[in-house]
């Protein structure tokens, strides 16, 4: 039997790659990235305190991690921001799934909440800054309220995408077989909606992490992005990069493991 190649990977013309060529290639791009960043530093064309090279943020990231840095370890930043995003981004799935879902089901409720949500989702998550400040202060609910924000948007335009791409035929069919309004939705509309509703959540999880900084200029007392701040501060630019090193390794691994489960559903339901 040939060996399976995952078709959640695309190369050129459309040919499937296979895992262990998408990680080669995924390594080749990272070796090719910092070699760059290592030349440009050590070329000398930007001073050491605006691009330090790699080995000194390396250097930096052993040192935040063994030594407190703006009252906490690397560690510690690191897993207030994990913790901020989950909590933040669950409460946007939450709402923002079954959201899209009543949308594509009632066509009232997609005419009543469709206006005002077109309009605020294009308000962007750090607009609410200010706001989530004077409407919270220095309690969690401020970076709760910026990761939602980021969040919620493509949580409810998948959930609604999926619920409207469900063939009628199926909804009818269940329907003359005696299916109430709760069966239907919970044995047609939101197994056919599952693909989009996935396919979302990767969409959304990026955004909110992305909203992670944002969401830490508000007042707290642990973070990437309250690292990355108290660096600045010190004018300190490892420190800096340190931060975005950490808010983009773990970016990188919740869009894998969300990857992972797409790829995991479409070979269960013989998408893939």
């Amino acid at each position: 039997m040939a060996k399976r190649r995952d078709r959640n990977f695309l190369g050129p013309a459309g040919t499937s790659l296979g895992l262990g060529e998408f990680w080669a290639l995924t390594a080749a791009g990272f070796v090719l990235f910092f070699a760059v960043w290592g030349g440009v530093a050590a070329s000398g064309w930007l001073p050491p305190n605006l691009l330090p090279s790699p080995l000194a943020v390396w250097d930096t990231l052993v040192r935040l991690w063994n030594q407190p840095f703006a009252g906490h370890v690397y560690a510690e930043h690191l897993s207030a921001s994990i913790q901020r995003f989950l909590m933040g981004w669950a409460i946007a799935v939450g709402i923002g799934v079954p959201l899209g879902l009543l949308m594509g089901w009632y066509r009232l409720l997609d005419e009543i909440v469709t206006p005002l949500f077109d309009a605020m989702r294009f308000v962007a998550p750090l607009a609410w800054v200010p706001l989530a400040a004077l409407w919270f202060g220095t309690g969690i609910g401020g970076p709760l309220l910026i990761i939602f924000v980021g969040s919620f948007a493509p949580c409810v335009i998948s959930a609604y995408r999926g619920a409207r791409l469900v063939e009628t035929r199926l909804v009818e069919a269940a329907q003359t077989l005696g299916a109430s309004s709760r069966q239907v939705m919970l044995h047609v509309l939101i197994p056919g909606a599952l693909p989009s509703i996935i396919a979302g959540l990767r969409v959304s999880a990026g955004l909110g992490w992305q909203s992670l900084v944002g969401s830490e200029l508000i007042v707290v007392g642990a973070g990437l992005g309250y690292l990355m701040v108290q660096g600045q501060g010190n004018l300190n630019t490892t420190v800096v990069i340190a931060g975005m090193v950490g808010i983009g390794v773990v970016g990188f691994a919740i869009d894998v493991l969300l990857r992972a489960v797409e790829a995991a559903f479409k070979r269960k339901w013989g998408q893939a």
